[in-house]
């Protein structure tokens, strides 16, 4: 009985990894006939598991959605990142998921190993995070779900928007992305009445139901979208504005500048142009900085001035 019940553990294991297992495939892993593995699929059915089947050539059996959610079987990493995972959420910028993540966490952690106890309790102590701006958004998990609904069925959207300055529109999307960037969101869409991609602000949107009608998807903006969300987002929010001719080959630049800082246009092999910028000139300083190559600047007069700032400071420190 015994040996039935740790091979049913591991049929069921087998289940849950999202794909088809055909007979001889399980009874090749668990090392039984193909009638046990049948007979094996008959008791987890039994016990309130739905695991289908299909028949044919490429048929199979796999572990569909039933009424409830049945125990689930992690192996060591899976355990260790889930409980992460939790615990990382826990803090995290969806609004109510809080208290949901700990009561994961406490039931998991209940149940773990010592010797995965051991493993997750020295990540955290030797991990340590940024602190977090308890004053962020934070985002209704519902909207999530609605969002994350439409751009897997590829359904238009109506929602209300309020922008930074206040001011409230209803848009209309096709939407693709949902991007999470520190404490925020960002759904990437193609805007239908402007003809353009946009990336609006989660905790600022409103959906409107029904949704619908479908849609023919489009070529995405760029391959890396959160590269692009993210040069999008800072350049909305940026202050001051710098167009920098930098000595170095445009591939060169690209590598030390993070695409959060801006983007780079190639001139010719030698020379490319940095269009950056940031809330603060210390932070633009901070850009160039790193850069590690001669450059030219011409503005804004705030950043020269803070430039000049800097140059004697370090002359100064190596007099």
């Amino acid at each position: 009985m015994l040996e039935t019940s740790a091979r049913l553990l591991r049929l069921l294991s087998l289940l849950q990894t999202p794909r088809d297992w055909t007979g001889a495939e399980l009874a090749e892993r668990l090392g039984v006939s193909g009638r046990t593995v049948r007979t094996d699929v008959e008791r987890l059915r039994s016990l309130g598991y739905p695991v289908l089947a299909t028949r044919g050539a490429v048929g199979g059996y796999r572990l569909g959605a039933g009424a409830a959610l049945p125990p689930l079987l992690l192996d060591d990493e899976e355990a260790v990142a889930v409980t992460v995972g939790l615990r990382t959420s826990a803090g995290g910028a969806i609004a109510g998921i809080e208290e949901a993540s700990l009561r994961a966490l406490a039931k998991l952690e209940q149940v773990l190993p010592s010797r995965l106890r051991r493993r997750v309790s020295t990540l955290q102590t030797y991990m340590v995070p940024v602190p977090r701006d308890d004053a962020g958004p934070s985002v209704d998990p519902s909207i999530l779900t609605t969002l994350t609904a439409v751009c897997r069925d590829r359904e238009r959207l109506r929602f209300d928007y309020h922008d930074h300055d206040g001011a409230a529109t209803v848009r209309a999307v096709e939407p693709y992305r949902l991007v999470n960037w520190g404490r925020r969101w960002y759904l990437l869409a193609w805007d239908v009445e402007r003809g353009d991609w946009r990336t609006f602000r989660v905790d600022r949107m409103r959906p409107r139901t029904p949704t619908g009608p479908r849609f023919q998807p489009r070529d995405l903006p760029h391959d890396d979208v959160a590269a692009y969300v993210s040069r999008r987002v800072s350049a909305a929010a940026w202050r001051y504005r710098a167009r920098v001719t930098v000595h170095a080959p445009a591939e060169v630049v690209a590598d030390r500048i993070s695409p959060a800082a801006g983007t780079v246009e190639g001139v010719d092999e030698r020379t490319c142009v940095l269009h950056t910028g940031a809330d603060t000139v210390e932070t633009l300083g901070v850009y160039l900085g790193l850069l590690g190559a001669d450059f030219d600047v011409t503005g804004p007069p705030e950043l020269l001035a803070h430039l000049r700032r800097l140059a004697g400071r370090y002359t100064r420190a190596t007099a």
